[in-house]
């Protein structure tokens, strides 16, 4: 395995049925190392909905065995000797979805030299994707992660490691567009779905100080949730088929997070004209018809977004460690892994489970080793 004194072991997904809680612990072989890459002792890995999705190949066939995991959150443990970033052994860093880009290894690209890689057309996953060197990408659910350094970042001293962690997937998707489309002061919000990504939507918007945030949600369950959160209000468009009509034009950017269908030609509706809906949850389905005639009389966009960058991640780590944001987790021993899939199925979070690895000699105690 690696020539260091430790292993890199972790949760595997060997078939579809990963995703019925049937991961298997065990050793894997990371990426060739390359001397701009970084070694990450795991100490915390957010569980994010796109690990559901991989290990069941929802989104097309997954490359078994895959450890899943991309909200990475560790302490360097070997540093090469081109690493990026002035990362030194003992920083606390994290790991986002994505581990490599073409960086003009093949190019050069546009996004890369633009500073935006996650729309790099060569974008490596942190976990079921094969690097450019031709070494898989293993990820979080684990004891250690290797990466290459341009995608490792610091984490603010006054960011709890847990808290960190679902930042680095779930806080960047909602926090890009957010702050792309101009959500801020004399904006109004709408946020679809309040889990972990609308609960994050949320959260930014409140910071980014935009005028007034609604979120959009099938029942009126979680009220109490969005109002602690920050939302001004929640509309339960499932409890009243008129919502449509009687909220039309209010809202000038909506972040769809959901991965169930909405109807789009409401969320239209609901819109100002020149109104922006951005989806960034991902159904394994494809998404509804768009209705033509509200598209043109409104000249409305719907768009997409996915992630964010290196540099988009820093300034959301900053945001989060200067406004005090704390994102509703709730931490699982890494052994439990199996178990926080399947809540995750069930929508247990409440809003984002955070895996945290015991230290190693307390582990081979409880497993009498």
């Amino acid at each position: 395995m690696s020539d260091q004194n430790y292993k890199f072991e972790g949760w595997l997904g060997h078939d579809k049925s990963a995703a019925d809680g049937n991961m298997k612990w065990g050793e894997f072989e990371p990426k060739p190392w390359e001397e701009t890459d970084v070694d990450i002792k795991i100490t915390h890995c957010g569980v994010c909905g796109s690990d559901l999705h991989t290990l069941r190949s929802g989104w097309g066939p997954t490359k078994y065995p895959c450890c899943v995991g991309h909200e990475i959150v560790g302490t360097v443990v070997r540093v090469g000797s081109k690493a990026e970033g002035g990362l030194k052994v003992g920083d606390r860093v994290g790991v986002g979805a994505q581990s490599e880009s073409c960086l003009g290894r093949k190019g050069p690209c546009e996004a890369c030299s633009s500073g935006r890689e996650n729309y790099c057309p060569f974008h490596i996953g942190t976990y079921n994707s094969v690097h450019i060197n031709g070494g898989k990408s293993y990820g979080g659910y684990a004891r250690y992660k290797r990466a290459p350094s341009h995608f490792v970042v610091k984490i603010p001293d006054s960011l709890s490691s847990a808290e960190a962690a679902p930042m680095l997937c779930g806080g960047v998707t909602t926090y890009t567009p957010l702050k792309y489309h101009g959500a801020g002061p004399g904006k109004t919000v709408g946020v679809v779905g309040l889990g972990g990504l609308g609960h994050f939507a949320v959260l930014w918007a409140k910071a980014l100080k935009a005028d007034r945030v609604v979120v959009i949600s099938r029942s009126s369950a979680k009220r109490e949730d969005a109002l602690r959160l920050g939302a001004d209000d929640l509309i339960a468009y499932a409890e009243d088929p008129d919502w449509a009509t009687k909220h039309a034009s209010t809202l000038d950017i909506i972040i769809n997070t959901v991965s169930a269908s909405v109807p789009l030609k409401d969320l239209i509706s609901v819109l100002r004209f020149d109104g922006t809906l951005v989806q960034v949850g991902a159904p394994e389905d494809p998404l509804p018809s768009i209705p033509l005639f509200p598209l043109l009389f409104k000249r409305v966009k719907i768009t997409g977004s996915i992630i964010g960058s290196p540099n988009d991640i820093r300034e959301m780590l900053q945001l989060a460690a200067d406004q005090n944001i704390k994102p509703w987790i709730q931490e699982i021993p890494m052994k439990d892994a199996n178990q926080a899939v399947l809540d995750l199925a069930k929508g247990k979070p409440r809003y984002r489970y955070v895996l945290v690895n015991e230290p190693e000699e307390e582990s081979k105690i409880k497993a009498g080793l």
